[in-house]
């Protein structure tokens, strides 16, 4: 006959395993400031991400410099958004734009770049291997 505290201590321990995982190892951000000068060089960077993990590239802009942001990947379901600081709504979505970004900028300050797989990549585990490309310019 089985013990009927069985299932009840088997949730119990599978609970005590989930909360102790380290929070990071779930989403993993790789956070990184990216010095552009207008009219330099591109700065490129090579990363890699995995699942729900995602790549954060933070740079300065002023108003009216065109910004202009190239994803090449490996992997279908991988794009980029571009944050703008303190607003809600992301300047560029690239599950719905593609990943090629070229605008000028609305306002001085800080802008993110966020590399990430969509959904139905991250939920398998899916992983990507990609270049990024951004360039500033007057």
């Amino acid at each position: 006959m089985q013990h009927p505290h069985l299932p009840i201590r088997a949730s119990l321990l599978l609970a005590a395993l989930v909360l102790t995982t380290p929070a990071w190892s779930a989403d993993p951000v790789h956070k990184e400031t990216v010095e552009l000068t207008a009219g330099k060089t591109a700065h490129s960077v090579k990363g890699k991400i995995k699942g729900y993990a995602t790549a954060e590239y933070t740079l300065a802009g002023k108003a009216g410099q065109t910004l202009s942001v190239k994803l090449k990947t490996n992997q279908a379901s991988n794009y980029f958004n571009i944050l703008q600081a303190g607003q809600d709504e992301a300047l560029f979505i690239g599950s719905t734009s593609g990943n090629s970004y070229q605008a000028k900028l609305p306002a001085d300050g800080e802008y993110t770049v966020q590399v990430y797989l969509m959904r139905n990549a991250a939920r398998r585990n899916a992983a990507a291997s990609y270049s990024l490309e951004m360039g500033l310019r007057d």
